[in-house]
């Protein structure tokens, strides 16, 4: 196996707060999954759980930014999931997928964190 993306981003979850009271349901949208969209809104704190999923999208992004098709990739082309046991995963749709079929990509790896004033995710992409 050898990495072919990585990519780390943080997010100011104040900041979100206020996206999410100024433009509400038509951010998350454009933003997140139906499914992501029901999860975070179910939370006790949305902003922080937003906030995650914007910060694995944009790590994302990062580690899949190696060409002009991959810079053009969409917020719901990439999607944060949980297993059963909570721990999160990142579903690849549409061009994202379509990226990870051309750079080989075999696995995923996603690690997210969030507190009540920041929301961080790194990613490693693998290839055989």
């Amino acid at each position: 196996m050898r990495i072919t993306g990585v990519g780390v981003d943080l997010v100011d979850v104040a900041r979100v707060e206020r996206m999410l009271g100024r433009f509400g349901e038509r951010v998350l949208a454009r933003l997140l999954t139906p499914g992501e969209r029901a999860y975070c809104v179910g939370c006790a704190r949305p902003a922080e759980h937003v906030a995650a999923r914007i910060a694995a999208k944009e790590a994302a992004f990062k580690a899949m930014a190696r060409d002009a098709e991959g810079l053009r990739i969409g917020w719901t082309e990439l999607e944060v999931e949980r297993d059963a046991d909570g721990r999160p995963s990142l579903r690849l749709h549409g061009r994202a997928r379509a990226a990870a079929e051309r750079f080989h990509v075999t696995d995923v790896h996603l690690s997210i964190t969030h507190e009540r004033a920041h929301a961080a995710a790194f990613v490693i992409m693998q290839s055989a």
